[in-house]
């Protein structure tokens, strides 16, 4: 699970940007989509150059930057967009959560994307985020992925209303698209609860309750990466009879209702499985609690049968003078015997209360 750094330089200069992410090593590279109705263009390899000649504001325009490390790429297009630098830096600051703000009609929201690891019970996290304004979307990704690989083709094919709406409308595309991860990765965790509730009812190992813990931390982690999304996406549900988001359509915030409707979903299906561990965990105790009681039941009686005989055996090593059994010729076998009767006598005894 990722932990929030503090770094005193940002105290010290707080207008310096820095990429705070795990992807040092990723290119950073454009992607431009210039759009409506009628026509499609798209430049695959944008620079910074092209900024002011590419982007038209009568069009809906997708700008969609892989990778972080080049601060300088950030700074140019949020230079161009006149975006303070708290945004840039939010954007680079990959410890921060969900945040949802508008500031000079710009509109900044970011978002966590999570994806299972594959072999592994850890969930791999990127932080994606957005900037809004005037018919301009840009969306930062901290490494390639397939996230929008389909809203991509939708957008060539003219596919749906992809092309009729603004760029607000692209954003939502957006937000669902990182959202179905979340789908995709409580999924895994179910499979992966299951099995350990199965294995729990089988083994008592002591691996099984190290792995439920770890699954209940992953359960944890996404209901705190969902719930400020919630908050965000609930603030645009709330006040869109307020004009106070001026980026967002009117028509359009139904969209923003349906993410925060699948984030209800989302919260409820997380408290169900957490309900599923801790059922898991309860059983697993209840196991092991229950072997533990054969062993001292087993350990019970085996002392009760060796009782009576340690008493047997404790009187005639007491060595007094006047004990005639001492000197009886039979004496030893007829004390065998009768430890050996009282053995079967108690073992009889138990076998017919069912004590074992």
């Amino acid at each position: 699970m990722r932990k929030i750094k503090y770094k005193k330089g940002r105290k010290v200069q707080p207008t310096f940007l820095d990429y705070t992410g795990v992807h040092k090593n990723t290119k950073t590279e454009m992607q431009l989509f210039v759009y409506d109705t009628n026509d499609l263009t798209e430049f695959k390899e944008f620079t910074t150059a092209q900024l002011g000649k590419c982007i038209s504001l009568d069009k809906v325009n997708w700008l969609n930057i892989h990778g972080l490390n080049d601060t300088n790429i950030i700074k140019s297009v949020g230079d161009f967009l006149q975006v303070d630098n708290f945004m840039l830096g939010d954007i680079l600051n990959t410890t921060k959560r969900t945040k949802l703000d508008e500031y000079h009609d710009v509109l900044f929201f970011n978002i966590k994307s999570l994806l299972p690891v594959e072999n592994s019970d850890n969930i791999a996290v990127e932080q994606i985020s957005f900037l809004l304004k005037n018919g301009i979307l840009v969306s930062f990704q901290e490494k390639r992925s397939d996230f929008f690989t389909h809203i991509r083709e939708r957008i060539r094919t003219h596919s749906g209303i992809v092309r009729d709406k603004k760029a607000d409308y692209l954003l939502y595309l957006l937000l669902d698209a990182v959202m179905e991860n979340f789908y995709i990765t409580i999924e895994n965790e179910e499979d992966r609860v299951e099995e350990l509730i199965n294995l729990s009812k089988t083994s008592t190992s002591p691996q099984i309750l190290e792995q439920i813990e770890k699954h209940r931390d992953n359960f944890n982690f996404l209901k705190r990466s969902i719930i400020p999304l919630r908050d965000s996406l609930y603030s645009i549900k709330s006040i869109k009879d307020d004009n106070v988001f001026n980026t967002i359509e009117h028509d359009n915030y139904s969209f923003f209702s349906r993410l925060h409707q699948k984030c209800l979903e989302l919260l409820e299906q997380i408290e169900y499985d957490l309900t599923s561990l801790d059922s898991a965990s309860n059983f697993y105790f209840s196991a092991q609690n229950q072997k533990m009681n054969q062993v001292m039941k087993t350990l019970t009686v085996v002392s009760v049968f060796f009782m009576p005989l340690t008493f047997i055996v404790g009187i005639y090593g007491m060595n007094f003078d006047n004990m005639p059994e001492l000197h009886w010729q039979y004496g030893y076998f007829m004390v065998l015997g009768l430890m050996f009767l009282l053995l079967l006598g108690m073992i009889y005894y138990f076998k017919k209360k069912k004590w074992y």
